[in-house]
């Protein structure tokens, strides 16, 4: 029994001693239960008051003291009172007072350092330790590099970890921080063998510890610590043994780097938009992140003692009273008994006219799926004004192609043009009639000249010194010459109609200048690429590389090349240095600034009126030098993690690659990481958001071409003019004898932009009544994307959707039959058009706005909800709401719902039923799939995620390539 152990003075010591020794073979043969069985026995009271009587005795029994203080660290371990009991007992002077006397025995010092060690893990003993002397005993004791007592060394730096706060604050005051450096360059100079690894790693950690307190950060800094550890770092990185140290004195680099902001005026976005009802167009300022920006810590497990401002979660916030549903609700029904007598007119005229339409369809093969060659661009006939609602405004600036010398001339193609229409039909059909199969999707083009002028010599073939007095040609020219060598192979696409669409496009810029490879158009890859390899240690040796520049900045240019907020800067740079550009639609660079002759700074524009967003990027390079590896830096992102650190890379397209014929995105981009900066974001600054943390996509590219013109995007671009120019095609090219087609404008967005309405079903079968009526009675499926504009994956899903749809696959055609499909392709075009990687003109989330969405702030939501209350106050609401967004699926409903999912489980090879969430998260009320579900009725309410980089599992599972 501990609680009458006979621990006196006169008691037998022998007595004493086997007690001890029993009690330590009982401990160190069992369990933890054990040792949690003697605690509730009121063991580690009895060891502290036999502690306390043993220290009495003159001279010190160090036969039975250190028994005990093994026992003691032992037990203290697993008692989570332990800290408490030793203040009770008052034992805390007690053991400083052992540690003292017994400096000069490292046996002795080391068993009291144990208990120490155990004491110091709670908060309040660790600071009455270090109040009493404890941090100057440690710094008595450590000494530096020796091969002797290294185990009390290591037992010192374990206790220096244990204390707390207080006691680093303690340290960083009295210069022990200064001593630990010079400790640590003491034994890191002398281990050349490397046998004391776990010494040095300790001290680092000790560094590590300290460093976690702003004067600690601040004392190391001006210690030239960060010197101190970049040099010894350097002398580690040969040998992979010593990552250990490698990775902590990183993670002390990294915290210790000092704080900066963006070298922007302002975070906010460099565009704004008046809002309806507000004088200005100031960001809301918003108090925390959204929950988008959350993800897991870093990929290194870095752990800061700073607090992460990121991890509030606004979206608790969105919840929003039924009856204020209701009143919304009623608004909607009773708008959409207005806006909607065109749906109420097109079931009318599908009852009544009919016929009409049937008998003056055109005659088409039966079997017809749109192609390139049965695109005839320049003659298409644009559809009726009356029903699209839409087309070129007469009061727009003309576009221009942005090819290195065609910035500000206007591009103007004439589609009454009957004869250049004829010369090229005529040239295709003669290089058909020569062309190698082994290159059908090779465009006809002659090798490009290998100097520095081949787009003078492609695109001014009959000019010699400068095209016109201002250098350039007109480029209706331009655009003229490179059609004539377009082959037209491309499915889908039609230089032509994406240059009309987007006349009319309306932009916050006002952009006049078309991306090379939104207008001319791309093939996909020929072939699956691998999933990109990491590199071991590519984070930390780029992470040692941005400390480079802070200690050794001799060679830091610090040129700004490019920046919207200065349009000077627009302009060709210096000779030798890289030339971007990005005013074009679903463009996104808002500055460049050259660090080194081949490396730069690049910062994203955050989306229109407001101070955050930035991923998404879509810009032009040009001025390159070939086979040369070039470095960029994107140091503004701001989710936790990304998969760039998992094997995904950006897509590039090259233009000269196009004009020889392989006009293709790639995936592109090597040592590729993403990694925590040291720039902050200010509360001022950032409109309410409180200490902002930054994250740099840093990848390097070798250009296949010199002065070539290059485009760098973080996914498949797919703009709102691509989409546009894509409705133009299928409902060209469809089949309209068992098509049915029509096209409406759901309504003008905040930015003046018509947002686009599909109906696609089959034609009936016949003009007699029944068929008549299972024509106006098929069930409604709903369909919507790109709701959040950086996802530009969720376009080419829709894009492939439509494509099917309209298609005479049997599986098409059978669709047709028994669904009318409602579709909104692009719910939000502003974002897309402007660059945005989440949020609308308004600056909101759409896909958070559908509990109380605003006629005027959030147009797309307002209508396209009320086109569902409309649709279900006839009885017809939706059989399947599908909203695409992202990377797996989430349902919610009843068990009928999860028959969809589990078809698609069996049936689709990308499609994993276990990556399914069917929750109704507090923090999802807001969104498509919920209210809709909620308010509605429908039961099949989904949302469908996409991936960004391959799959991981069926039929398309690439363990390690994707397209």
């Amino acid at each position: 029994k501990f609680g009458v152990f006979p621990f006196q003075s006169s008691c037998d010591k022998d007595v004493i001693l086997n007690i001890l020794s029993v009690l330590t073979d009982l401990l160190s043969l069992g369990t933890g239960r054990r040792i949690h069985y003697v605690v509730s026995k009121g063991g580690s009271e009895a060891l502290l008051q036999a502690l306390a009587t043993a220290a009495q005795t003159e001279p010190l029994d160090h036969g039975t003291l250190l028994p005990l203080l093994r026992l003691l660290a032992r037990v203290g371990q697993r008692d989570r009172k332990f800290g408490l009991k030793v203040q009770k007992a008052e034992a805390t002077d007690m053991i400083l007072s052992l540690t003292r006397r017994d400096l000069g025995n490292h046996l002795h010092l080391t068993h009291c350092l144990w208990v120490l060690r155990v004491c110091a893990a709670n908060v309040t003993t660790g600071t009455m330790l270090g109040i009493n002397g404890a941090m100057e005993l440690l710094f008595k004791v450590i000494t530096p590099y020796s091969k002797r007592h290294v185990r009390t060394v290591r037992s010192l730096i374990t206790l220096f970890l244990s204390f707390s706060e207080s006691n680093s604050r303690r340290a960083v005051n009295r210069g022990y921080l200064g001593e630990l450096l010079r400790l640590y360059q003491d034994w890191h100079r002398n281990d050349v063998s490397n046998n004391y690894i776990y010494i040095r790693r300790g001290l680092l950690l000790c560094l590590k510890y300290i460093t976690n307190i702003q004067l600690g950060r601040e004392t190391f800094f001006g210690s030239r610590g960060m010197e101190i550890l970049f040099t010894s770092v350097q002398d580690c990185l040969a040998c992979k043994n010593l990552d250990p140290i490698i990775t902590t004195a990183t993670h002390i680099l990294r915290k210790c780097y000092p704080k900066e902001r963006l070298p922007v005026v302002t975070v906010r976005s460099s565009y704004s938009f008046p809002l309806p009802g507000k004088a200005n167009a100031d960001p809301p300022c918003e108090g925390s992140e959204d929950k988008w920006l959350k993800g897991d810590s870093e990929s290194e497990g870095e752990e800061e003692a700073e607090k992460d401002w990121d991890n509030e979660d606004v979206e608790s916030k969105e919840e929003v009273s039924s009856g204020r549903r209701h009143n919304l609700s009623v608004v909607s029904f009773n708008f959409f008994c207005f806006l909607n007598l065109k749906e109420l007119e097109f079931e009318s005229e599908e009852k009544k006219g009919l016929e009409d339409r049937t008998e003056n369809l055109p005659s088409a093969p039966s079997h017809f799926i749109p192609s390139a060659t049965s695109v005839k661009h320049p003659n298409c006939r644009w559809r009726n004004q009356s029903v699209t609602e839409m087309g070129p405004d007469p009061g727009e600036q003309d576009f221009k192609v942005p090819l290195q010398s065609w910035r500000k001339e206007e591009c103007i193609w004439d589609k009454n043009d009957e004869k250049r229409d004829i010369d090229e039909e005529a040239q295709d059909k003669d290089f058909c009639e020569e062309e190698d199969p082994a290159r059908s999707h090779v465009f006809a083009l002659c090798p490009l000249p290998k100097d520095a002028s081949w787009y003078k010599k492609v695109f001014y073939p009959h000019c010699e010194g400068n095209p016109n007095p201002e250098g350039r040609l007109e480029s209706s020219d331009i655009v003229g010459n490179l059609l004539e060598k377009h082959q037209r192979d491309i499915q889908f696409h039609s230089p032509h109609f994406y240059t009309a669409r987007a006349k009319s496009v309306k932009s916050i810029p006002g952009y006049r200048e078309l991306a090379f490879p939104d207008f001319w158009g791309h093939q996909p890859p020929p072939y699956s690429k691998p999933v990109l390899e990491r590199r071991h240690g590519v984070q930390r040796d780029k992470v040692l590389d941005d400390v480079r520049r802070l200690i050794q900045p001799g060679d830091v240019i610090g040129r700004t090349v490019f920046d919207l907020d200065d349009p000077s800067l627009s302009s060709p740079a210096a000779p030798g240095c890289l030339t971007f550009f990005s005013k074009f639609e679903s463009g996104n660079l808002r500055k460049a600034i050259q660090v080194r002759e081949f490396e730069y700074d690049l910062i994203m524009n955050a989306d229109v009126n407001s101070n955050q967003h930035h991923q998404w990027f879509y810009f032009e390079v040009r001025d390159m030098k070939s086979a040369v590896p070039y470095r960029f830096n994107i140091i503004n992102c701001e989710k936790f993690n990304s998969q760039f650190n998992y094997g995904m890379q950006l897509v590039m397209y090259s233009v000269r690659e196009a004009l020889q014929g392989r006009p293709r995105w790639i995936r592109a981009g090597q040592e590729i990481c993403y990694y925590k900066n040291h720039y902050r974001c200010s509360a001022a600054a950032g409109g309410g958001v409180r200490g902002r943390f930054y994250y740099t996509l840093t990848f390097s590219i070798k250009f296949p071409h010199k002065d070539d013109v290059c485009y760098l995007a973080y996914h498949y671009p797919y703009t709102y003019s691509t989409m546009m120019s894509h409705l133009d095609i299928l409902e060209q090219n469809r089949n309209p004898k068992k098509v049915y087609w029509r096209q409406q404008t759901l309504c003008q967005t905040l930015g003046g932009n018509p947002c686009p309405l599909l109906t696609i079903t089959a034609m009936p079968e016949s003009k007699n009544r029944d068929d008549l009526e299972q024509f106006c009675n098929r069930p409604y499926v709903f369909l919507t994307a790109r709701v959040h504009p950086g996802e530009s994956n969720s376009s080419w899903v829709m894009k492939g959707t439509l494509e099917f749809l309209v298609s005479s696959d049997p599986i098409a055609e059978l669709l047709r039959k028994c669904f009318i499909f409602k579709i909104v392709p692009m719910l939000n075009p502003d974002g897309v058009i402007n660059g945005n990687l989440r949020c609308s003109l308004s600056g909101d989330d759409l896909n958070r706005q559908w509990l109380t969405p605003s006629s005027q702030l959030h147009p797309t939501i307002y209508h396209a909800k009320g086109l569902l209350y409309y649709l279900r106050s006839i009885g017809r609401a939706p059989l399947v709401s599908v909203f695409q967004v992202l990377m797996c699926v989430s349902v919610n409903g009843l068990v009928i719902v999860l028959t969809l999912p589990k078809i698609l489980d069996k049936v689709a090879p990308a499609f994993v039923m276990n990556s399914c969430s069917f929750l109704v998260e507090k923090s999802r009320a807001s969104t498509a799939r919920v209210v809709v579900w909620k308010e509605m009725g429908v039961l099949r309410s989904y949302t469908m995620e996409s991936t960004y980089c391959s799959c991981s599992h069926g039929l398309y599972r690439v363990s390690k390539s994707f397209k």
